[in-house]
């Protein structure tokens, strides 16, 4: 559905990727949907720096980010769970007043693929995408299919620097300048 072309003259650059799962019923061992990032992730030649589990609470949720956010060795963090609109869904909520600057493209492109796996089921999603100081942050349903579509739909190509014409990698020397 979206185009992507890579530049191979291009030396690949990996990435230290932080994988948060967001649930009050999941455990490190149960985690599928945080399990199939780090494996998608890995098979693209990046690094999982960090992979938890905590539980539906903006507290929880933004003590683990904010972690990943200050060390230096994590150049992303990808959360699943709690992006939906249960009572205990509260993903966004946490992490959306952290944002410097909310990508909303994200999250479109992010309906816009999922429709074409799931259809109108998508709207249930509430996908965000933002940048924290100069750490991106991307926050997914907790679904195995939606880390998938997320992945092979959007991050896999922004999180390459060969991608083109642009990618997120090739900003990331940037982030701080003011």
């Amino acid at each position: 559905m979206f185009k992507s072309e890579l530049d191979l003259s291009r030396a690949f650059t990996p990435l230290s990727i932080a994988v948060l799962a967001v649930s009050d019923t999941r455990t490190l061992e149960t985690d599928t949907a945080g399990a199939l990032l780090k494996s998608l992730m890995e098979a693209d030649g990046h690094h999982c720096a960090e992979r938890a589990v905590c539980r539906d609470d903006i507290h929880a949720i933004r003590g683990h980010v904010m972690r990943w956010v200050n060390d230096p060795a994590v150049d992303a963090i990808i959360t699943t769970g709690g992006t939906g609109f249960s009572g205990r869904d509260v993903t966004p909520e946490a992490l959306e007043p952290l944002f410097q600057k909310r990508m909303d493209g994200f999250s479109v492109l992010f309906h816009q693929y999922s429709a074409t796996t799931i259809g109108t089921s998508s709207l249930q999603s509430r996908a965000t995408g933002g940048l924290i100081g100069t750490t991106f942050v991307f926050a997914l349903p907790g679904s195995r299919g939606a880390c998938r579509d997320a992945w092979e739909g959007i991050l896999r190509a922004q999180l390459d620097n060969r991608h083109k014409p642009c990618n997120f990698v090739e900003l990331m020397p940037r982030l701080a300048e003011r």
